[in-house]
């Protein structure tokens, strides 16, 4: 039985900064966990704020979305540094250059030597892309090859580790303590990338039948046939851990905290689904009849239908919610503050039948409440949540909230519709929430003003006290700061104060999202200035 596990968390008052790992600068065509993201926790710190949010950093599918992975425990092998492998002796420095990133950047084909002087030229052609957008297409082609030579070279420094004398751990050691550390997902999810890789790409339920159902006859062919493919995924997700841990030591070692963002559902396509599949509601060909999603409402007369394979509940409890336990005892050990997106679905849930071509003919069920959040709550230990609450208010969502005092969220793109009781506006606030400017999936602030006709923007303007559209973006920031949240969090676009061109995501939409990125250079001392003032005129300093 189950112990009662209510949590009492409080946040201090304080802001954070939310930035995708994704979107930061770097040589090679996407952020990583590389320089830029050091020099970004300093920009974090510099502006006296306290927390840096990121979206999930979890391996992506189809559509580049980070709330659609391959696993929920692994992650992106796109925010894996090259110039740090470089440093470890793993790739060469010509090898990297060589490649088209989808950056507009001409690739070189020099010599090491040149490479490592800088004593070359390097050319921009438009028509191979733009520094201020990710190509998902060209990190797909070519990321992965430039990983497996670091992966040939590393099986080297593997090897001989077991033959060489050395002060600490010896490296195949540290390889061999990774996996046992993590053997409850780490083998599961390389098999499914080897395999997925051998059938070319294609969704599991289309592979053969013995590692479709996951035979024992099937499992040995494959371990057997794709040992070299396993062991680089591993190797993938080793690399990307150690660069991810010594990212957040780092962060932590000069007072800033990372919020990191898991989505409630898991992707049909993953290695969850796939190899246990006994907590997801599939049909004995182990396909979805029903799937997840929101109902028609203001935004979509359609809803939104979003195609995640519905937990099954019921099973997940006779397991005393093992997997959900094991997945956010992971985040804790990622995160400092975990944000669960769709809250809601905790609560109950929109279930959508599969062939349906919308999300109108749904209907809601009763999730587990309290009984995952109590184990949530053992499985984070001193570890914090935020709870994005948005969309309909549901009164037992509510309730479960407040027993935990996990904190809601507020967005100020929202707070202009409606009358003085809306939710979202400043003056409604309780202190135990978080507040947006606006949310991935949101225009940015300029590109909402903007792009706005006059009559829309009426209230806004009187609430705000200007008419000046640039500026509104100012009074936003200080209705923010200046409320009674203990918690005030704007992206970067919005500090930068850029149009709807930088914004993440336009739901619904596919081939133009996740794509945003930062210039080397952009965010200076002036930015630096303004977010230090707000912190200190309205109390939210990182001391």
């Amino acid at each position: 039985m189950m112990k009662n596990e209510t949590k009492k968390q409080t946040f201090d008052r304080s802001a954070g900064v939310l930035m995708s790992i994704s979107s930061l600068p770097s040589d090679y065509g996407i952020g990583t966990m590389g320089k830029a993201a050091y020099e970004f926790a300093d920009f974090v710190r510099a502006c006296n704020h306290k927390y840096w949010q990121v979206l999930p950093i979890g391996s992506t599918t189809y559509g580049d979305s980070p709330y659609q992975s391959y696993s929920a425990f692994a992650g992106n092998p796109y925010f894996i540094d090259l110039d740090m492998l470089a440093e470890d002796g793993l790739l060469l420095k010509s090898d990297m250059l060589a490649v088209d990133w989808g950056d507009g950047k001409v690739p070189v084909h020099i010599s090491e030597e040149e490479a490592g002087n800088g004593n070359f030229t390097q050319n921009t052609d438009i028509g191979l892309g733009n520094e201020c957008y990710v190509s998902y297409e060209k990190m797909y082609q070519n990321r992965f090859a430039v990983l497996r030579k670091a992966f040939e070279s590393y099986k080297a420094v593997r090897s001989e580790s077991k033959v060489k004398l050395a002060a600490g751990l010896p490296e195949y050691k540290k390889y061999d303590n990774f996996i046992r550390d993590n053997a409850d997902w780490i083998e599961n999810y390389a098999l499914f990338m080897a395999v997925k890789e051998h059938f070319n790409g294609v969704v599991w339920s289309e592979w053969d039948d013995d590692i479709r159902f996951r035979t024992e006859e099937g499992l040995k062919k494959y371990r057997s046939l794709l040992a070299d493919d396993i062991d680089f995924w591993i190797f993938v997700q080793y690399e990307f851990d150690k660069q991810w841990q010594k990212l957040k030591n780092y962060v932590n070692s000069i007072g800033v905290e990372i919020i990191g963002d898991i989505p409630i559902y898991m992707g049909y396509d993953s290695a969850d689904v796939w190899a246990e599949s006994q907590y997801f509601q599939l049909n004995e060909d182990r396909l979805c009849e029903k799937v997840a999603g929101v109902p028609p409402d203001a935004f979509s007369d359609l809803g939104q239908k979003w195609g995640n394979p519905l937990y099954d509940w019921d099973t997940l409890e006779k397991d005393d919610f093992s997997w959900w336990y094991r997945r956010m005892h992971k985040s804790a050990q990622l995160y400092d503050v975990i944000r669960i997106d769709h809250f809601i679905g905790i609560v109950k849930y929109y279930t959508i039948p599969a062939d349906m071509p919308d999300a109108r003919q749904g209907e809601y069920c009763m999730g587990p409440g309290k009984k995952l959040t109590d184990v949530i709550n053992r499985a984070i230990g001193d570890k914090k949540i935020i709870a994005e609450d948005l969309g309909v208010s549901v009164p037992e969502v509510n309730e479960l909230l407040e027993e935990n005092n996990y904190p809601g969220m507020k967005v100020l793109e929202f707070a202009f519709g409606g009358d003085r009781k809306n939710p979202h506006l400043p003056h409604n606030y309780t202190q135990n929430c978080v507040v947006y400017g606006g949310t991935h999936d949101n225009e940015t602030l300029m590109g909402y003003f903007i792009e706005h006709p006059d009559w829309e923007l009426g209230y806004a303007y009187d609430y705000l006290d200007t008419r000046d559209k640039e500026r509104m973006v100012d009074q936003v920031f200080r209705a923010a700061y200046g409320s009674v949240a203990n918690l005030v969090i704007f992206a970067v676009q919005d500090i930068l104060k850029l149009g709807n061109w930088a914004r993440m995501n336009t739901p619904s939409t596919l081939g133009t999202n996740w794509k945003w990125r930062m210039k080397k250079g952009e965010l200076n001392d002036s930015h630096i200035k303004d977010m230090r003032y707000l912190a200190s005129v309205f109390g939210r300093e990182n001391s």
